[in-house]
C-alpha cells in the first residue's frame, strides 16, 4: 500500500470540485470576514479534511457492493491494494482533523464540527433506504459555503445559504449523471437512486433541473452579496459549462454512457476553476 493509493481510493483530486467553491464563499463574505492566512489555513484544511473523510467513508460502506459492480471491482479498497485498516485509519485521521480545525477556528465551528460530520458520513449508507440519495450529497456539500462563512465571519449571510443551495444542486446533479453508470446494478442490488427509480429520461430531467437551480442560485448569491462583473462572468461560464456538459453527456436526449466519466472530471472541474478565479477577480479588483 502507498500514499498515492490512498489518494486514489479517495479521488483526491477530486478536491478540484471543493476547494474552488470555499475559495468562492471567501470572496463572498470578505468583506465582514477575518481573513488572517491562519484561519485561512485552517478552513481550507477544514475542507479536505471533510472532504477525505466523507470518501473514506463511502469507500468503506460500500466496499461489498463495490466487489459485485464490474465497474469498481478494481477499486482500490476491493483489490485489497488499500487495507480495510488503512482506510478506517484514514477515515478516522481526517475526521479528527475536521473536528480540531473546526474547533481552533472558533467555538461555534467547534460545536457543529459533529453535526456536520453525521451529514457527511452519513451520506455512504443513503442509497440503502432512498432515491433521494443524491439530494443528501447536494445538502452535505451545501453546508461547505455556510461553513465558510460562518469561518470567517461567525454568522451565516444570506448570500452564503443561496451559494450553498447553488454547489449543492450542482453537484447533486452531476452525481445523478454519475450514477447512471450503475442504474441496472443498483436495481438488481436492491439500491435506491434518481436512475434507478426513474429511469435515464427521468434522471436526465432531474439532472437538468437540479443545473439550472444551480446556475440560478449560484448568480443569485453574488447579487445578495453586491458582487460585481466578476462574479457575473463567473456564473455566465458556469452555467455555460453546465450546458455543455448536458449536450455532451446526452446529445438530443439520447445518454451516452461512454462520456459520463469524462464530463464528471473535466467539466466540472473547469467550471468550479474558472468560477472561483472570476470569483477572486472580482474580489480583487473592487
Amino acid at each position: 500500500m502507498t500514499v498515492a493509493a490512498l489518494a486514489r481510493m479517495v479521488k483526491l483530486s477530486h478536491s478540484l470540485f471543493a476547494l474552488p467553491f470555499a475559495a468562492a464563499a471567501v470572496a463572498l463574505v470578505a468583506a465582514e470576514a477575518r481573513l488572517d492566512p491562519a484561519r485561512l489555513a485552517l478552513v481550507a484544511l477544514a475542507v479536505v479534511a471533510a472532504r477525505t473523510a466523507a470518501m473514506a467513508m463511502n469507500r468503506i460502506a460500500d466496499r461489498a457492493f463495490d466487489a459485485r459492480n464490474p465497474r469498481t471491482q478494481r477499486r482500490e479498497l476491493v483489490t485489497g491494494e488499500v487495507s480495510a485498516a488503512a482506510a478506517w485509519a484514514l477515515l478516522g485521521g481526517s475526521a479528527a482533523a475536521f473536528v480540531a480545525a473546526a474547533a481552533l477556528i472558533s467555538p461555534v465551528c467547534g460545536a457543529l464540527a459533529l453535526p456536520v460530520l453525521a451529514i457527511l458520513l452519513g451520506y455512504s449508507y443513503a442509497k440503502r433506504f432512498t432515491w433521494a440519495c443524491h439530494l443528501w450529497l447536494g445538502v452535505a456539500q451545501a453546508i461547505a459555503p455556510v461553513g465558510v462563512a460562518i469561518a470567517l465571519t461567525g454568522t451565516a449571510p444570506p448570500a452564503s445559504v443561496v451559494l450553498g443551495l447553488g454547489v449543492g444542486a450542482w453537484i447533486a446533479g452531476f452525481d445523478v449523471f454519475y450514477s447512471m453508470q450503475d442504474m441496472d446494478y443498483d436495481r438488481g442490488a436492491g439500491l435506491r437512486s434518481i436512475p434507478a427509480r426513474f429511469g435515464v429520461a427521468g434522471a436526465l430531467r432531474w439532472a437538468r433541473g437540479l443545473h439550472l437551480v444551480a446556475a440560478a442560485a449560484i448568480f443569485a448569491a453574488g447579487a445578495l452579496a453586491g458582487r460585481g462583473a466578476g462574479w457575473i462572468l463567473g456564473s455566465v461560464i458556469l452555467a455555460a459549462t453546465l450546458a455543455a456538459e448536458h449536450r455532451y453527456v446526452a446529445p438530443g436526449g439520447a445518454l451516452r454512457p461512454e462520456r459520463i466519466n469524462v464530463a464528471f472530471f473535466n467539466y466540472n472541474a473547469f467550471a468550479s476553476i474558472a468560477f472561483a478565479l472570476c470569483a477572486l477577480g472580482d474580489l480583487a479588483l473592487r
